[in-house]
């Protein structure tokens, strides 16, 4: 058996991405939890770049950066793909992955900021999600991003659905996916996190909240 091994943390939004995949997938692997406060040798060693989790590290070679270690996954262990055969899908899934990415520095910026900022990263965060809406989930008959199968695009944007609502919402108070204005956004919401695997993987929400107004309290203290 290839020795697999993810260096993450439960609340990270990044490694429970490498976590669904690597389930959905059906790849045994040992879970490492990280404390990042007090980072493991081991972590420091894998990535000595930006010492960032998550790593995972596949016959003790270690991948940084969870979209990296996703498409390591597909290309190295084929069976049930994530990605669509079709070349012209696959760059489709492969646009909507990068708008995911560039999306959520943008709204993470409204857990940093207060006030006028707040405001303005409020407008383009809703902006980008009208965005999803309106192009991404534009059939009315999805349930998910690619049809009726889980893939690669919903593993990217669930990274931020579960954060976005119960950290977002609850910890910073700004009210972002109303039902009546993304009915199809609040739709696919339900519908990933009724999927086993990623239900039974996602981080415990009043801990989550708790552990981030912590983080948010002591961000605006020193900003």
């Amino acid at each position: 058996m290839e020795e697999v091994k993810l260096h993450g943390n439960c609340f990270s939004p990044f490694s429970c991405r490498v976590t669904w995949a690597l389930k959905l997938k059906g790849i045994p692997f040992e879970n490492i939890e990280e404390d990042l406060s007090n980072k493991s040798p081991l972590l420091l060693q894998y990535n000595p770049v930006n010492k960032q989790i998550p790593v995972l590290v596949h016959v003790r070679k270690p991948i940084c950066e969870s979209m990296i270690i996703l498409e390591y996954l597909e290309e190295t262990w084929p069976q049930n793909p994530l990605l669509p055969t079709d070349p012209f899908e696959r760059a489709v899934a492969r646009f909507w992955i990068k708008f995911s990415e560039e999306m959520g520095p943008t709204m993470w910026m409204m857990f940093r900021s207060s006030g006028e900022e707040q405001e303005k990263f409020k407008k383009e965060s809703l902006e980008m999600l009208k965005t999803i809406e309106e192009m991404a989930l534009g059939d009315h008959e999805k349930k998910f991003f690619g049809g009726d199968q889980i893939s690669l695009v919903d593993i990217a944007f669930g990274a931020h659905a579960h954060w976005l609502l119960e950290v977002i919402e609850k910890v910073v108070g700004v009210r972002l996916l109303e039902a009546h204005k993304f009915p199809r956004l609040h739709a696919w919401i339900q519908n990933f996190k009724q999927v086993p695997v990623i239900n039974q993987n996602l981080p415990d929400s009043d801990q989550m909240v708790l552990t981030f107004k912590r983080n948010r309290e002591r961000l605006l203290a020193s900003s």
